[in-house]
């Protein structure tokens, strides 16, 4: 769990990370959740009205449902959401993590100025958000977007275990290749088995970027995640390949806010959740925060450091 908390004009006051236990019930995540945020703020807790919270998965419009979270399925549980709302005892914005991604990424980070925009996070799971005129397109049931669960691969292997860390490394195995991390995968002088597992990691990879390619016209899509700092020196190859395919290519690029960019979007849904309760006018949500103090070097200047009052 990553987390930053903010000040009203999205001052980064701290910010960190904190392993989420894998073992807990639905209700026992959500009280180990709202006990770790109120830690955070400890007596300083009152002045917190809003928290927004990333999750792996399908998230529904209304926010009170979410599916296809097999890295987390706890999450699932109808019980997790209303346990979370009921211990945190402030609103609640609920979203997947990569559109809260991309929305951070959009306001503070490599999609500044940029309302036509897509975001693919690479890591535990494939995540992508999309952004057309400035607005994040989120379906009914939270399945725009979800590209990971195409099935593209032998036997209709879902594109998600083709190019995640887990799906490297039970490919790997099945090929009798030995991976200490999934970056092992992208060596420069690869040659045999390995050589081969990245092709087929490249192939599948030009599926997800295709398909955001075609579904919403971006002019940039950032890549975040684990996996996508191994990918830096072939961003420019897989430009190459989707303008050979669709003639014309956004332009690909790695996250700015690193490992935050979610974190940083749910800072943005709880300002606007804020400054709409303070009367602000609903067509200029859209460009607020308007600040820019939310950035990789601030939120580094606080991250780990006890969030005091101010």
């Amino acid at each position: 769990m990553r987390y930053i908390v903010s000040d009203l004009l999205a001052n980064p006051i701290a910010a960190g990370e904190i392993v989420t236990p894998r073992d807990l019930g639905a209700t026992q995540l959500a009280h180990w959740v709202a006990e770790e945020l109120r830690r955070l703020r400890a007596d300083a807790w009152p002045p917190i009205t809003e928290v927004s919270l990333g999750l792996p998965g399908a998230v529904s419009a209304t926010g009170d449902m979410v599916s296809n979270a097999p890295n987390l399925e706890v999450v699932e549980d109808p019980e997790f959401l209303s346990s979370l709302v009921g211990a945190l005892g402030v609103d609640v914005q609920i979203d997947n993590d990569a559109n809260f991604a991309l929305l951070g990424e959009q306001r503070f980070g490599a999609a500044r100025n940029m309302p036509m925009a897509g975001m693919l996070t690479l890591g535990a799971g494939l995540g992508a958000g999309l952004s057309i005129n400035g607005q994040i397109l989120r379906g009914k049931h939270g399945l725009v977007g979800e590209f990971g669960q195409l099935p593209v691969g032998p036997l209709g292997t879902r594109l998600e275990h083709l190019v995640t860390g887990p799906g490297i490394m039970r490919r790997a195995a099945e090929a009798g290749v030995v991976f200490a991390t999934p970056a092992d995968l992208f060596t420069d002088d690869a040659v045999g088995s390995v050589a081969a597992l990245r092709t087929h990691f490249d192939h599948a990879l030009l599926i997800v970027l295709t398909a955001i390619a075609v579904s919403s016209e971006p002019e940039v899509i950032v890549l975040g995640g684990g996996i996508s700092n191994s990918l830096l020196g072939s961003l420019s190859r897989y430009e190459d390949s989707l303008r050979q395919n669709l003639r014309v290519a956004p332009r690909l690029t790695l996250a700015e806010l690193g490992d935050y960019s979610g974190a940083a979007g749910a800072i943005v849904s709880s300002l606007q959740a804020v400054y709409s309760k303070l009367g602000v006018d609903a067509l200029a949500l859209a460009d607020l925060p308007a600040a820019h103090s939310l950035n990789a070097q601030t939120i580094a200047a606080v991250h780990n450091s006890p969030a005091v009052p101010r």
